[in-house]
Protein backbone atom coordinates (compact mmCIF):
# COMPACT_ATOMS: atom_id res chain seq x y z
CA UNK A 1 0.00 0.00 0.00
CA UNK A 2 2.61 2.14 1.07
CA UNK A 3 2.39 6.18 2.90
CA UNK A 4 0.71 8.90 0.89
CA UNK A 5 0.86 12.89 1.56
CA UNK A 6 -2.16 15.46 0.88
CA UNK A 7 -1.27 18.46 -1.04
CA UNK A 8 -1.73 20.81 2.17
CA UNK A 9 0.76 18.50 4.10
CA UNK A 10 3.07 18.71 1.32
CA UNK A 11 3.55 22.19 1.01
CA UNK A 12 3.54 22.62 4.62
CA UNK A 13 6.74 20.15 4.89
CA UNK A 14 8.22 21.84 1.76
CA UNK A 15 7.73 24.96 3.80
CA UNK A 16 9.36 23.49 6.70
CA UNK A 17 12.23 21.71 4.98
CA UNK A 18 13.10 25.21 2.67
CA UNK A 19 13.45 27.22 6.19
CA UNK A 20 15.42 24.49 7.53
CA UNK A 21 17.94 24.70 4.55
CA UNK A 22 18.26 20.87 4.71
CA UNK A 23 16.75 17.44 4.82
CA UNK A 24 15.50 14.66 2.25
CA UNK A 25 12.51 14.86 3.97
CA UNK A 26 10.36 13.45 7.03
CA UNK A 27 10.36 10.14 8.76
CA UNK A 28 7.08 9.35 10.55
CA UNK A 29 7.47 6.25 12.57
CA UNK A 30 5.49 4.79 15.81
CA UNK A 31 6.76 4.44 19.46
CA UNK A 32 4.93 2.79 22.60
CA UNK A 33 3.09 5.66 24.71
CA UNK A 34 0.23 7.93 24.58
CA UNK A 35 -3.14 7.40 26.35
CA UNK A 36 -4.36 4.70 22.80
CA UNK A 37 -0.98 2.68 22.95
CA UNK A 38 1.19 3.45 20.05
CA UNK A 39 1.77 7.50 19.84
CA UNK A 40 2.94 8.97 16.06
CA UNK A 41 6.59 10.59 15.77
CA UNK A 42 7.42 12.98 13.04
CA UNK A 43 11.15 13.96 12.66
CA UNK A 44 13.22 15.55 9.12
CA UNK A 45 15.58 13.14 7.84
CA UNK A 46 19.11 14.01 6.50
CA UNK A 47 20.45 10.62 6.31
CA UNK A 48 19.08 7.23 4.97
CA UNK A 49 19.41 4.28 7.50
CA UNK A 50 20.11 1.16 5.52
CA UNK A 51 16.65 -0.45 6.47
CA UNK A 52 14.11 2.70 6.05
CA UNK A 53 11.44 2.51 3.28
CA UNK A 54 10.97 5.55 1.32
CA UNK A 55 7.85 6.56 -0.45
CA UNK A 56 7.39 9.33 -2.18
CA UNK A 57 4.26 11.48 -3.10
CA UNK A 58 3.39 15.33 -4.00
CA UNK A 59 7.35 15.75 -3.92
CA UNK A 60 8.07 14.61 -0.67
CA UNK A 61 9.67 11.76 0.55
CA UNK A 62 8.24 9.92 3.62
CA UNK A 63 10.64 7.76 5.34
CA UNK A 64 9.62 4.81 7.71
CA UNK A 65 11.41 2.07 9.30
CA UNK A 66 10.08 -1.29 8.88
CA UNK A 67 9.24 -1.92 12.11
CA UNK A 68 6.93 0.96 12.29
CA UNK A 69 5.22 0.04 8.45
CA UNK A 70 3.51 -2.34 9.93
CA UNK A 71 1.64 0.01 12.18
CA UNK A 72 1.53 2.51 9.30
CA UNK A 73 1.38 1.07 6.00
CA UNK A 74 -1.70 2.24 4.18
CA UNK A 75 -1.67 5.85 6.17
CA UNK A 76 -2.11 9.22 4.68
CA UNK A 77 -0.51 12.16 5.83
CA UNK A 78 -2.54 15.74 6.04
CA UNK A 79 -2.31 19.04 7.80
CA UNK A 80 -4.96 21.51 8.67
CA UNK A 81 -6.39 24.05 10.77
CA UNK A 82 -9.70 23.39 12.68
CA UNK A 83 -10.69 26.66 14.85
CA UNK A 84 -6.99 27.82 16.97
CA UNK A 85 -5.32 24.65 16.31
CA UNK A 86 -3.25 23.14 12.95
CA UNK A 87 -1.14 20.37 12.81
CA UNK A 88 -0.38 17.12 11.07
CA UNK A 89 -3.12 14.65 10.96
CA UNK A 90 -2.74 10.77 10.31
CA UNK A 91 -5.54 9.22 8.86
CA UNK A 92 -4.41 5.26 9.74
CA UNK A 93 -6.53 2.64 8.20
CA UNK A 94 -5.05 -0.13 10.69
CA UNK A 95 -5.98 2.15 13.71
CA UNK A 96 -8.76 0.09 15.71
CA UNK A 97 -8.99 3.19 18.32
CA UNK A 98 -7.78 6.92 18.73
CA UNK A 99 -7.43 8.92 21.49
CA UNK A 100 -9.35 12.64 21.43
CA UNK A 101 -6.16 14.97 20.56
CA UNK A 102 -5.65 12.31 17.63
CA UNK A 103 -1.61 11.62 18.97
CA UNK A 104 -2.14 8.20 19.62
CA UNK A 105 -4.05 5.36 18.28
CA UNK A 106 -4.81 1.81 19.41
CA UNK A 107 -4.31 -1.70 16.87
Amino acid sequence: MGITITEAAANRVQAFLANRGKGLGIRLSVRTSGCSGMAYEMEFVDDLQEDDQVFEDRGVQVIIDPKSLVYLDGTEVDYGREGLNEGFKFNNPNAKSECGCGESFGV
